[in-house]
């Protein structure tokens, strides 16, 4: 095929002026050299790709009329919820680990978004049809269809996405090109752009942190149209992923994290999460029962990276492990360092640290260099060493997320990692690379001691959002990471 969507090409360079939900065209930058302002599909396709959802070839195109394959399709959506797009194996026999895809697909597969042919294949080079996206949609964004074809072609139409094809039909077994395809997500994502704009905010919801970014779009490539502080209270309508569209009482409307809302306000005086039953009234273990280690990676005779000016990763490691240890003292958790100064623990005197001290969950911490740029975070994905993949997993994307918001990072994603301190340990743990010591703008955020503490309140955070995902009342202790 002519124009394959080049996902991991980033060839946009995005100018001040790109177009946000309520601007004109006439504000709007052209990105892509075949889609100028008059084109009919100019507001959706420029919007997708702020958020670096789509992207052209390489002389600048988007290619509007070409098709788009069933693997190209799904990566798109799993780029819209922030799926797991790791290569990796999968459970069709035409989907190889190799494959651009597998990751993204896989994870749609794990989230009842896609499936394949009773032969176990998906062809994924197969041509995806209006119908076939307007599935996907509904199941991504949780539309009620009936779970049938016409159900999902109405769910499309009630919300304004897509009225149909020129013959009065919805076109269902029309191959979808990337003009109709990016049509389709964008409006799915951001109602402002749907030719029906009525959506309704139907929950109340409360903001558990200082200084909340509310961005235009479900990633942090999206600009911010507003900000939002603690006690904030929002209506909210839907999800695109792990993120939530709100309505600030303040009138601001966008898309935050939706672990950074609780569904109570918070306690303006603290309070303990200690036994406190779940919402539907099952108990919850103590909080006081549960230990963290946390790892400050390297250490001593270790230095770790160096980065500009000399400055020694070890030390930017110890110093967010000490700010957030410090913030954890706080609560009712057990917090334990594997190191707590210039000393240097050999990996397996860390993992045996970790099991002596029955930790439930282990996160290390490290910095990068290579000339990269942005945060990652790793878990070890063979339950063949650590049997606790699934919660890995998990606590990698609560923590991962946080980062990536409160330090303005890139988001480099969660990885799977071969790495001593995470495979040979026998709790979730994960290990987090705060960014890159050897780039400028990510060494201006770690040498500054103001984000190593938002990176410390970024780990915590995401450490209770983990608990709360397990079911622990952990609502309290959120507004520890601002104070």
């Amino acid at each position: 095929m002519k124009a394959v969507l080049k996902l991991c090409l980033s060839l946009l360079v995005m100018a001040s002026g790109i177009l946000i939900a309520g601007h004109s065209k006439a504000d709007a930058a052209v990105i892509f050299s075949d889609i100028p302002a008059g084109h009919q599909a100019f507001n959706e396709i420029t919007y997708l790709a702020q958020g670096k959802i789509v992207s052209g070839d390489i002389s600048g195109k988007f290619n509007p009329k070409a098709n788009v394959t069933r693997a190209e399709a799904t990566a798109m959506i799993g780029r819209v919820l922030n799926l797991n797009g790791n290569k990796r194996k999968t459970v069709f026999k035409d989907v190889g680990s190799a494959n651009f895809a597998s990751g993204y697909i896989q994870s749609a597969v794990d989230k009842n978004i896609i499936s394949g042919y009773s032969d176990r294949s998906f062809k994924p080079n197969g041509l995806v049809t209006r119908g076939e996206m307007a599935i996907m949609i509904c199941k991504a964004f949780d539309y009620s269809f009936g779970n049938s074809s016409s159900g999902a072609a109405q769910a499309i139409k009630n919300r304004g996405i897509d009225s149909g094809v020129e013959d009065g039909t919805f076109g269902f077994n029309r191959t979808s090109d990337r003009a109709t395809t990016a049509i389709f997500l964008a409006r799915a994502i951001n109602a402002d752009l749907r030719t029906n704009h009525s959506v309704s905010f139907n929950k109340v919801k409360y903001v558990n942190t200082a200084n909340l970014n509310v961005r235009t779009g479900p990633n942090t490539n999206y600009s911010i149209s507003g900000k939002l502080n603690i006690q904030d209270r929002v209506a909210t309508a839907y999800q695109a992923g792990s993120w939530t569209y709100i309505k600030s009482d303040s009138g601001i409307t966008g898309f935050v994290l939706d672990s950074y809302l609780s569904v109570n306000p918070l306690p303006t005086t603290g309070g303990s999460a200690d036994d406190t039953p779940n919402e539907d009234g099952t108990p919850s273990s103590p909080l006081s029962s549960q230990t963290i280690v946390i790892d400050p990676g390297h250490g001593g005779k270790d230095t770790g990276k160096i980065g500009l000016n000399k400055v020694k990763e070890k030390d930017i490691n110890l110093d967010v492990a000490l700010r957030l240890k410090a913030i954890a003292l706080k609560t009712p958790f057990n917090i334990k360092l594997t190191r707590e100064n210039d000393t240097f623990p050999e990996l397996r005197d860390r993992v045996a640290f970790a099991k002596q001290a029955k930790a439930n969950i282990f996160v290390s911490i490290h910095s990068n260099a290579g000339k990269g740029t942005g945060a990652e975070t790793y878990y070890y994905s063979s339950s063949a060493y650590n049997p606790h993949v699934a919660d890995s997993m998990a606590l990698a994307k609560f923590i991962q997320d946080r980062l990536t918001v409160a330090l303005d990072m890139k988001d480099r994603g969660i990885k799977n990692g071969d790495l001593h301190v995470i495979r040979e340990n026998s709790m979730p743990a994960v290990l987090t690379e705060l960014g890159f010591l050897d780039r400028k703008e990510d060494f201006d955020k770690l040498n500054n001691p103001d984000y190593r503490q938002k990176a410390a309140g970024a780990i915590y955070m995401g450490i209770l959002d983990y608990y709360q995902k397990k079911g622990y009342n952990v609502d309290s202790l959120y507004s520890y990471a601002s104070n």
